[in-house]
């Protein structure tokens, strides 16, 4: 039971999930009406049930200017655990698109897909047609488990197995017990709203949302630092032994905000193989209980991590899950594999990723992606998985149909793995503007010129083939897991960005603050410095991240940035190295 000083503390967003009747709000009152949008409380309900309220930012200006209402849109996102999804699935996500949205999917850095452009009159019939196919939209997004991530590779091998298993278990557990979601957009019979009708979440449920994801201890394709929670797979001699737990990752922080960071997950201990989803309720128990409520901007699990320390969270952790927590296990640093191309599956068939820029799938002018993947997958049947990096494995292919599949994507003007550049092969960037609210700048749209614009640079300099990941968001929020990159752009102001700089492919270091307040079109000019010193002085192998922490004598990997940095004196020095 809540005690009235929380009560009391408690923000806007609280009263709102406590008031709302676990979930329902006036959201089904509102459907019925001839309103465009969702009046305020109910803003922040529909996020449970995989909802954002938007408007097109491009013509804001001139429809308040001319005294109309926002050209009000939603985005709907699917959850959708470990990126699986079958070819049925996946066409009816393509129909949807075309049906119901602006006409494009976008594959998410949490392997969820996402469509935009959506109005109001149709979220209804939108949401139905996705469940039509036994996906659901409750709980990719709000104050709960968010999509549950795992390495997307469909290997047959004990560890590929369970990883997917346990992401699709750990879902399932987490999800909201409600029956708002059925009530409301697929017609479910209503039930009365009890104390007891979401027996883990209560009637507030998390103080945030809370991400969990599972990797390999070989391979790191999911940033597995960045998240809540994470779970590396521990193998010995082919056999799972357990995970190794990690708590209190994050990457959203506030501009100018000494007090917000973004900080790398710490290690907690290690579990038995059996005790994975036991141990994400009981971490998210934990967040549940001893969160901010009263401060959303600290209503992180990483906040509680860092103000009450790791020791107690053991402590906590221990008394609560009742198992035994051993020691950490230590292991070697991961590669990242983005699974692009053709690749062994098992008994002969093979799966092959293919690149979508950006995650988003559309067809524009010469480049007709979507198209292109619908015929595939129209005519073979795959199985698709969607990535942490935005990108899509077509698995299940014989080896007579890898050849077609190439053939068919290079007939859509879809550039095959083996000829992306490094820096296009792992860039990543945010929707941002025109849709997310959020946004201080350009994302999604500037990025391809900006990895056009590096990779002329990186070909000058002789380092087009060396790994380097370049991420972009329109905030500090992190979406595109920006501070864990070897180069990161952040948007400050419209064409105005703060640029990071230190992390890598491997995950297991935040970057600097390089520089603050860059116009877009000096990024390049600003980094030039750095990429002309890391050509002529860098060591066998040595990735930029790795070369800029050498420069700076770094004995540890850095985990936290706040969001009042400013580049030290060193980190300016060692723009110009000698």
């Amino acid at each position: 039971m809540m005690a009235k000083s929380d009560e009391k503390n408690e923000s806007k967003v609280e009263v709102a999930k406590r008031e709302s009747k676990h979930l329902r709000g006036t959201i089904a009152e509102t459907l019925a009406s001839d309103a465009t949008h969702f009046g305020k409380d109910d803003i922040q309900l529909i996020k449970f049930h995989g909802i954002y309220q938007q408007d097109d930012r491009d013509v804001r200006h001139e429809r308040r200017k001319a005294g109309e209402e926002e050209a009000y849109q939603f985005m709907i996102r699917c959850a959708i655990p470990g990126g699986v999804l079958s070819a049925e699935q996946y066409l009816n996500l393509d129909e949807i698109a075309d049906e119901f949205a602006n006409g494009s999917l976008r594959a998410t850095t949490r392997q969820g897909v996402q469509f935009h452009g959506v109005i109001k009159k149709n979220l209804k019939a939108t949401i139905a047609k996705i469940n039509e196919k036994l996906v659901t939209t409750i709980s990719a997004c709000g104050d709960v488990e968010r999509n549950v991530m795992a390495c997307p590779a469909p290997l047959p091998d004990e560890e590929h197995v369970v990883l997917r298993r346990v992401a699709r278990e750990i879902a399932e557990q987490l999800r909201p017990a409600s029956k708002a979601y059925h009530e409301i957009w697929l017609n479910g019979e209503k039930h009365h709203s009890t104390q007891n009708e979401e027996p883990f979440y209560g009637d507030r449920y998390l103080p945030r949302k809370f991400k969990t994801g599972i990797s390999l201890a070989y391979d790191n394709c999911v940033d597995i630092y960045t998240h809540d929670l994470g779970l590396i797979a521990v193998v010995d001699h082919g056999r799972l032994v357990g995970f190794n737990v990690l708590v209190g990752g994050g990457m959203g922080m506030t501009h100018g905000k000494a007090d917000t960071f973004a900080q790398l997950a710490e290690p907690l201990g290690f579990i038995a193989p059996d005790h994975a989803v036991l141990t994400a309720r009981t971490v998210a128990s934990i967040f549940r209980d001893f969160g901010d409520r009263s401060d959303r901007r600290h209503a992180r699990l990483k906040y509680l991590v860092a103000e009450r320390g790791i020791e107690w969270m053991r402590g906590e952790f221990r008394e609560r899950a009742g198992i035994e927590l051993k020691g950490f296990h230590s292991i070697e640093r991961a590669s990242c594999s983005d699974h692009l191309g053709c690749h062994p599956q098992e008994n002969g068939t093979k799966f092959y990723g293919v690149y979508i820029e950006n995650g988003r799938i559309v067809d524009r002018g010469t480049h007709r992606i979507k198209t292109a993947l619908k015929r595939i997958i129209q005519t073979h049947r795959p199985g698709v998985t969607v990535t942490p990096h935005q990108n899509v494995l077509l698995t299940g292919l014989d080896e007579s149909e890898v050849e077609k599949v190439e053939r068919t994507l290079i007939a859509h003007g879809v550039t095959p793995p083996a000829q992306l550049s490094s820096a296009r092969r792992n860039s990543m960037a945010c929707p941002a503007l025109p849709t997310c609210g959020l946004a201080m700048a350009e994302s999604e749209r500037l990025m391809p010129i900006v990895v056009d614009r590096f990779e002329r640079e990186l070909e000058t300099l002789g380092l087009a083939d060396e790994p380097i990941a370049i991420r972009m968001t329109g905030c500090p929020n992190g979406c595109a897991r920006p501070y864990t990159a070897d180069i990161a752009f952040v948007g400050r102001r419209p064409d105005v960005y703060q640029v990071y700089v230190g992390g890598g492919l491997h995950g297991d270091r935040v970057a600097d603050l390089y520089a603050a307040d860059v116009p877009a079109d000096e990024l390049v000019q600003t980094l030039r410095p750095l990429l002309e010193s890391w050509a002529k002085h860098r060591q066998v192998g040595e990735t930029l991240g790795d070369f800029y922490h050498r420069l700076l004598e770094r004995k540890e990997p850095r985990r936290r940035v706040t969001g009042r940095e400013q580049p030290t004196k060193d980190q300016v020095e060692a723009r110009f190295p000698s």
